[in-house]
């Protein structure tokens, strides 16, 4: 985390015992930050997805042979010194955790790792097979979260609940009954010998083993009927038998049950008819109470040694990370869910990060990464957020300013020459609309260079977004162009950023600056290149979305210079900058200054002095240009007018001219969003007269306000309407990006209600 992987390397081969679990899978996490961040060729191939925390359309990482067998050796080693573990009667014995507890971290960390890279894979199979070893590593770190839940009961003097604390996972058995796929020994709940075991439990496992016998025969079954290629390089543990500590471990592969069905996962896929509702899934999640909850500081006794601080550390990492990640799954992957077998939770997620964050390991250091990039990246991309106490620093929801400030000040003096958190600095910059600081930061940040690449990469990208948002149009182009050379990953998205940049910096050039047509023959060169690198890069056997964005707008513009008989650079309509401020939501980290400029540059479109073409311009083209007007209104505080500049030019349009063809079917949904965020920011206004007024009818997007005296409750239960309808759009370009705000904001409103039901 000092960005020296090469020096972490070398300090792991010449260890006491390079050869243990721990050392092992040290470095197979090693070549798996090389890969992801580094960049060096001889350790990847390409892969590709959009990384959330990161923000950034980025070029992530399959690793070679070399990395992927450091993580299979890491899964083998830690396998078999669980199973050591278990018959030891010298090894150390938690108060804590079952037996050999902390090799199964090490397993599944290893599993998690490899899982990420063949889900980031462009092959679907390979995709699919990563989201089971995300499953086998979730229930292995649900026990360990369980083991820690008992222990505070325990300790608190409670019996055990007829329902499991970790409720994740969903399941109609007992709490005494082990998950199917847990290391023997994580899944069961025999405890240490000479730790005390609840009677409860007794009676529970009693009542349960007939039914446990049977489940086990079934399964043995199924396997013996498995063909052997099924699945061969899964490892699945039957935990379904009660632990014997002379009795070494089964492999189970090939098959999974859910809910006692039990399923050949080789013939499984995400075109099968598998048919998914609410009762295939886990329901939703409680949090067990603050008593329940390990939760304490590196220094309670509690964490006297320092194995039970790698468990618990790397459990809270994990677990976090894998509840936060699955919570933000776009619809479109559905299915995916049926084959992890269990829900995200984004709330529980967070709090375990924190917990995990304040320990000063591998593990801490990663949380807190994980953390500043959900918020900085996440979090700021959302409007619709919960409303912060002030006096509540556990608050995880919204963006908790002081906690992340606090964080990122501990983590640059753990990791003082990483550049990573310098980027994080950045980024908390301009997520409080200080982007002329952030760029500063970032321009003197590339003067001492990263080691890592990828680092490099990120401080480029970010220096371009906020050029950008600054209306820096040389400097933006620069960057972006640039970012081309850094990596091979996304240059459609580089090139059009780039071209777009020139557009801006055309239009503000009146004749007869001399300035003004090479700006014309950038934007024309970049924009036109920009599709011929789009379609080359797959996630999940899916085009990227921003390819087939910029290759529809070029398309369009490229029709209507045919049909008008006009320079390319004449025809291309609304500023699309401004359109790409509005994807990567950089009105929220503009101060009133720069939310000015963007509505000038917006102005441009239907001035009919500088553009003779806007009687010209279809429906979809005026939608476009009133919601990047209303968004910039709403951002100014200007609501009463941006909700007109939506109900005329979008809401009162026939959503049969809003899409099709090479239109912009974006809009509508997105007009429907600004709409609830017009509400969620209203609810808490208190005065008269128009600033009152309703923003109409979330249904039809008709009708007039409330008026004086609207209630918060009013407001809320309107933007409800609205983000509904956002929510159950059609598919349209984009919608995943735009989904994740939307998703946010019924996470939001859901919390809303639970708080004042």
């Amino acid at each position: 985390m000092n960005d020296d992987l090469q020096a972490a390397d070398d300090g792991l081969a010449h260890g006491p015992d390079p050869n243990s679990s721990f050392h092992k899978l040290g470095k197979g996490m090693v070549a798996f930050l090389r890969a992801t961040l580094g960049f060096e060729p001889e350790i990847m191939r390409e892969g590709s997805i959009f990384h959330p925390f990161l923000h950034y359309e980025c070029r992530l990482t399959a690793l070679n042979p070399l990395a992927s067998d450091r993580l299979a050796d890491a899964e083998t080693t830690a396998s078999a010194d669980r199973r050591k573990a278990q018959l030891d009667s010298n090894v150390y014995r938690s108060a804590i955790y079952p037996l050999g507890s902390e090799f199964a971290l090490c397993h599944a960390q290893s599993q998690l790792m490899s899982a990420v890279v063949a889900v980031l894979n462009e092959s679907l199979t390979e995709g699919i097979r990563g989201f089971y070893k995300l499953r086998k590593a979730f229930v292995t770190l649900n026990t360990i979260l369980d083991a820690e839940n008992k222990y505070m009961r325990s300790i608190s003097g409670e019996s055990l609940p007829s329902n499991r604390s970790v409720d994740s996972l969903r399941s109609t058995r007992s709490a005494a009954q082990p998950v199917n796929g847990a290391p023997r020994g994580l899944g069961d709940q025999s405890a240490p010998p000479g730790k005390h075991e609840e009677p409860l439990l007794d009676t529970v496992r009693q009542n349960e083993a007939k039914a446990a016998a049977a489940a086990n025969a079934k399964a043995e079954h199924q396997d013996s009927t498995r063909d052997e290629d099924d699945d061969a390089d899964d490892d699945f543990y039957d935990a379904d038998e009660f632990y014997d500590e002379k009795q070494k471990t089964e492999e189970y592969t090939g098959h999974i049950e859910i809910d006692g069905v039990v399923k050949d996962l080789a013939k499984s896929s995400m075109e099968s008819n598998i048919t998914i509702n609410d009762q295939d899934l886990p329901p939703a999640k409680t949090l067990p109470p603050n008593h329940q909850i390990l939760d304490h500081d590196p220094d309670s006794d509690v964490f006297s040694n320092p194995i039970d601080v790698f468990i618990h550390s790397g459990a809270n990492l994990c677990f976090g990370l894998l509840l936060v990640m699955i919570s933000m799954i776009p619809p479109a992957f559905g299915k995916l869910l049926l084959i992890i077998g269990f829900h995200g939770d984004r709330d529980r997620g967070l709090r375990l990060l924190w917990q995990a964050s304040k320990f000063h390991n591998i593990n801490g250091a990663m949380a807190g990464l994980t953390l500043l990039g959900f918020y900085h990246a996440v979090v700021g991309f959302a409007d619709i957020l919960p409303d912060l106490s002030a006096t509540d620093s556990s608050n995880v929801q919204g963006y908790p300013k002081q906690r992340c400030e606090a964080l990122l000040q501990d983590m640059r003096t753990r990791h003082p020459k990483s550049q990573l958190w310098i980027l994080e600095e950045a980024r908390m910059q301009a997520m409080n609309r200080r982007l002329s600081t952030a760029l500063s930061i970032l321009e003197s940040s590339s003067k001492n260079k990263s080691p890592l690449k990828q680092v490099e990469a990120l401080n480029m990208f970010e220096k371009g977004l906020n050029a950008m948002y600054i209306h820096d149009y040389a400097l933006c182009a620069e960057s972006f162009i640039e970012c081309v050379k850094l990596n091979n990953w996304s240059h459609a998205l580089y090139y059009y950023i780039a071209g777009a940049a020139h557009v801006e910096a055309y239009r503000h050039c009146a004749p007869p600056d001399p300035d003004r047509e090479m700006h014309a023959e950038k934007a024309t060169e970049y924009l036109r290149l920009a599709p011929k690198y789009a379609g080359k890069k797959k996630f999940m056997a899916r085009q990227l979305p921003f390819d087939v964005f910029v290759t529809r707008k070029v398309k369009k513009w490229e029709h209507r210079c045919d049909q008008w008989d006009l320079r390319f650079i004449d025809v291309v309509g609304v500023s699309p900058l401004e359109e790409m401020v509005l994807f990567w939501n950089g009105y929220r980290r503009m101060d009133d200054a720069q939310l000015r400029t963007s509505l000038d540059n917006l102005a441009w479109s239907d001035n009919p002095n500088p553009n003779s073409i806007w009687k010209r311009e279809e429906s979809d083209e005026r939608a476009v240009l009133a919601v990047l007007r209303a968004t910039t209104l709403r951002h100014l505080g200007r609501w009463d007018e941006a909700v007109e500049v939506l109900r005329k030019d979008v809401l009162a349009v026939d959503k049969a001219q809003l899409k099709g063809g090479l239109r912009d079917d974006w809009t509508a949904p997105v007009a429907h969003y600004e709409m609830g965020a017009v509400c969620w920011m209203r609810r808490r206004e208190r005065g008269s007269g128009t600033k009152n007024e309703g923003v109409g009818n979330s249904t039809n997007g008709g009708g007039g306000g409330v008026g004086e005296g609207k209630t918060e409750e009013k407001w809320v239960k309107e933007c409800e309407g609205w983000i509904e309808k956002a929510a159950k759009w059609e598919s349209y370009e984009l919608d995943a990006r735009v989904g994740l705000k939307v998703a946010t904001a019924q996470d939001t409103l859901k919390k809303w209600r639970e708080g004042v039901s």
